[in-house]
């Protein structure tokens, strides 16, 4: 079976009027797709199969197949890691790690920042879970944390096709609203919650 387009998890106009629905349109129905889509053709170009996009990635890096693959399963991730009326503080068992691991939120929140805008050019930010505790890293282009067997919580998008309809090249003001206002501090700690317990976290389709 071939992979599927998954739906965003709200409407096109849920996130305006920090993202807007223009924005989520293009970036969802046209790069997302178009991501989902290379991941087909080029299987069935290979005559090859595979259960889940999390298996193609853990086989390869850097190939087309592999960018492809990687870059739908982050899209995934990255749609649930906003939520209408988002922002805010973390609460509960993440809330308690972030203080033991960063200090205290403002300090997390720093680290995010200087990530998603340390990162040159493409790529994204992260915060993962590593070896039981909170690290924040960046990836280039289709890079993802799953290749390095960290768990990610959340991810912040910094390719320009995610914030260039709405904010130009100001990648700042983006990253400072997403995380004022975007940020699914409940996804980061349900998938921190599956961390303590092994289950598998709330990823892609």
């Amino acid at each position: 079976m071939p992979f599927l387009l998954p739906d965003l998890p709200y409407d096109y106009a849920a996130l305006e009027p920090h993202i807007s629905a223009e924005t989520l349109r293009f970036h969802h129905d046209k790069h997302h797709a178009g991501y989902i889509n290379s991941v087909n053709t080029i299987l069935a170009q290979a005559d090859l199969t595979a259960d889940s996009l999390e298996e193609i990635i853990a086989d390869g890096a850097g190939d087309p197949l592999f960018n492809a693959a990687a870059q739908a399963w982050n899209h995934t991730f990255y749609w649930s890691s906003m939520t209408p009326g988002g922002g805010g503080k973390p609460t509960g068992k993440l809330a308690q790690q972030i203080d033991a691991d960063f200090g205290d939120f403002k300090t997390l929140a720093d680290h995010l920042a200087s990530a998603a805008m340390g990162q040159f050019g493409s790529g994204w930010a992260w915060l993962v879970v590593d070896k039981g505790h909170l690290k924040v890293r960046r990836t280039p282009n289709a890079g993802t944390p799953l290749r390095d067997n960290e768990t990610p919580l959340l991810t912040v998008d910094v390719w320009e096709h995610a914030y260039y309809i709405d904010y130009r090249n100001d990648r700042r003001a983006y990253v400072d609203t997403f995380l004022a206002a975007l940020v699914n501090w409940d996804f980061a700690a349900r998938n921190f919650d599956s961390t303590l317990v092994g289950r598998k976290i709330e990823s892609a389709a």
